[in-house]
């Protein structure tokens, strides 16, 4: 049997085309007698709607672009995952673009954002000059970055993180400690968690060095060269805080070099993804409540679309895990 078309509908309801439109958008107005005709006719003839032409009359594509960094990333792959689960129980699709190695990826979505190929963006990603997000007046939502006073951000409490970090730490009263830190060029919030991990340091007394990640390096073997920095600048370090990456990668070089966690090196991770509980040893971890944002990045992202008043947009707090490295 052929399928039926909104025409065939049409011809049993005995109304136009146009009226049967908007009985199924529930749009305009149409009598109780006509529109009972018109839900008769789609049972009978078991009508599916296009989604498209549907979602082109009432200007909308129920699709969300999502921007990452890199979606084999630990970290972001397991906010992706909530973020897509949050999105398609409020009726949404997710396009993903990870702009690693990738140029102009991100400026690509926005241009799709400005032509209405998709409702909204959520953007976590690094690359683009702020410029391109001044005076934009789009459904936008940044995760972890700032890209414009009227762009709301969604964030874990990074304050209380860095502090997290600091005291696991000092409680083994480190002798030198050591931070693999992110680009200082990036506009994100999470560097705060940086910034305070060094401070709380610095006041205890403790001598403290950093070793700096390239913007926009989140490959294994990125973290993998800075672990192996750590040791070659500062073979006396005692204490390291990191990324999951960086302090897994820290981890293993020091048992390349025969050093042994808690007994003469403390590593603390940052982020808490399940790559910390997968090793020999448990680490010790400032988890963040990656589930929880996601939702909030979707129901912002729907909130902005459908141009509600946004959910609390107040830093979500940190979690703590005990393991074994600390």
């Amino acid at each position: 049997m052929a399928k039926a078309k909104i025409k065939d509908v049409a011809k049993l309801a005995g109304v136009s085309t146009s009226t049967v439109s908007l009985v199924l958008n529930h749009k305009g107005y149409v009598s109780e007698l006509t529109k009972k005709k018109v839900e008769e006719a789609v049972a009978a003839l078991h009508y599916v709607p296009s989604e498209v032409g549907r979602n082109l009359s009432l200007n909308r594509t129920n699709l969300i672009g999502v921007i990452i960094p890199d979606i084999a990333h630990p970290f972001f792959a397991a906010l992706l995952h909530e973020i897509e689960i949050a999105l398609y129980d409020c009726g949404y699709k997710t396009m993903i673009c990870s702009t690693g190695e990738k140029k102009n990826a991100e400026l690509s979505f926005l241009d799709m954002l400005r032509r209405h190929t998709m409702d909204g963006l959520i953007i976590g990603a690094h690359a683009l000059h702020l410029e391109h997000y001044q005076e934009v007046d789009l459904p936008i939502v940044a995760f972890d970055r700032f890209l414009s006073d009227e762009i709301p951000i969604i964030r874990a409490d990074h304050h209380q993180g860095g502090q997290m970090a600091a005291n696991a730490l000092l409680q083994r009263s480190p002798r030198h400690v050591v931070q693999i830190t992110g680009a200082p060029t990036v506009h994100t919030p999470a560097h705060e968690h940086e910034d305070i991990f060094a401070t709380c340091i610095k006041d205890a007394g403790v001598p403290l060095d950093s070793i700096v990640m390239p913007a926009n390096a989140f490959r294994p073997e990125d973290f993998a060269k800075a672990a192996r920095e750590v040791f070659e600048r500062y073979p006396d370090v005692d204490a390291i805080s990191g990324t999951d990456l960086g302090a897994i990668c820290a981890l293993r070089e020091a048992s390349r070099r025969g050093r042994r966690c808690p007994d003469d090196l403390s590593i603390v991770a940052y982020d808490g993804t399940y790559l910390t509980r997968l090793g020999p040893q448990t680490m010790t971890a400032v988890v963040q409540p990656i589930p929880a944002l996601g939702r909030r990045a979707a129901e912002a992202i729907v909130c902005r679309i459908r141009q509600e008043e946004l959910p609390s947009l107040q830093p979500l707090p940190m979690d703590f895990q005990q393991g074994e490295t600390c």
